[in-house]
C-alpha cells in the first residue's frame, strides 16, 4: 500500500511544485498512478505565497487530484482570525499573536493583499482581512480533516496524546502536541507521521516520522513515499532512506522554540 506524503509548506508554492514534480517521477517509476498525496499540513504563514498555495490545493482537489490536505496549527490560527471577532490560539505563548513577526500571519495577509502596518488600527486591517479573503479559501481550509489513516500510517499535523485510541484524539493535541509525544517511546500501534516540529532535515524514529524541514525558514520542503511502514525522501533523482534515531530524552531545539 503506497501512500505519499508531504511536510509543512508555509506559503511555499515553488517547493510545493518540485515536490509534486518528484513525487510524479517516483509515480511514474513505480507504474502507480493511483497512490494518495498527503499534504501535513500549515499551508500558510511565513512564506511569501500563502493564498496561491491554498488556490493551487483546492483548484488540484476539485480537478479530482488524489490529495488529502490535513490542517495545521497555523491554518486554524488563520481562520480563527478571520472569524467575525478574531480569537487567539491558547497555545501561543503569552505576549503572541496570529500577526507576530514569530508566527507569520503578516505574510499570510499580504498575500492575500492585506498590509499589516503599526501604523494601521488593529480593526481596520482585520476588516480589510475578511473582505479580502475569498470564501472559498476560508470553506476549504475549514474543511480540512485532522487526521488521515491508510493501513498501518496514521498522518497527522502535529503529533498524537500517547495512550489515546487514534480515534479518540484531541484537535488540540493533533494540530499542537509536542511536549509528551515528541519525547515518547509508546507503541502507537499505527505508525505516526507528523510535521510541525521543524528541523532541518526528515527524521525517522521507531514510532514516528517527522517531515518538516524547515521549508518554513528557506530550507527544503520534504517529500516522502510509504509502502507499508517503510518510508524514504524523494530527491530529484532517486529514493533515499531517512536518517534514524533514537526517541529523544529531552524536546527537539526546534524553530519554534528558538522564536
Amino acid at each position: 500500500m503506497r501512500t505519499y506524503a508531504i511536510g509543512d509548506i508555509h506559503g511555499q508554492l515553488d517547493m510545493l511544485h518540485d515536490a509534486h514534480a518528484r513525487i510524479a517521477r517516483d509515480k511514474k517509476r513505480v507504474q502507480d498512478t493511483e497512490a494518495p498525496i498527503v499534504h501535513l499540513g500549515d499551508l500558510v504563514d511565513r512564506g511569501p505565497a500563502c493564498k496561491a498555495v491554498v488556490q493551487y490545493l483546492l483548484d488540484g482537489i476539485d480537478a479530482g487530484e488524489n490529495w488529502v490536505v490535513l490542517m495545521g496549527n497555523h491554518d486554524r490560527m488563520f481562520l480563527w482570525y478571520l472569524e467575525k471577532v478574531s480569537k487567539n490560539d491558547p497555545h501561543l505563548f503569552i505576549g503572541l499573536d496570529w500577526l507576530n513577526a514569530r508566527i507569520g500571519g503578516t505574510e499570510t495577509l499580504a498575500s492575500y493583499g492585506v498590509e499589516v502596518d503599526a501604523k494601521r488600527r488593529y480593526g481596520e486591517v482585520h476588516a480589510e482581512a475578511r473582505s479580502s479573503v475569498p470564501q472559498s479559501h476560508i470553506n476549504f481550509l475549514s474543511q480540512r480533516p485532522t487526521s488521515f489513516t491508510r493501513g498501518d500510517v496514521h498522518f497527522v499535523h502535529a503529533g498524537i496524546r500517547p495512550t489515546v485510541p487514534l480515534n479518540a484524539q484531541d484537535e488540540d493535541d493533533l494540530v499542537w502536541i509536542r511536549e509528551g509525544f515528541l519525547d515518547s517511546d509508546v507503541d502507537h500501534g499505527a505508525l505516526i507521521v507528523h510535521g510541525h516540529t521543524a528541523l532541518t532535515h526528515a527524521t525517522r524514529y521507531p514510532n514516528r516520522v517527522n517531515l518538516d524541514s524547515s521549508a518554513a525558514y528557506g530550507n527544503h520542503l520534504t517529500a516522502a513515499v510509504f509502502e507499508g511502514r517503510d518510508v524514504w525522501q524523494l530527491s530529484s533523482t532517486e529514493r533515499e532512506e531517512i536518517t534514524r534515531h533514537e526517541v529523544p530524552t529531552t524536546l527537539p531545539e526546534a524553530h519554534f522554540f528558538k522564536r
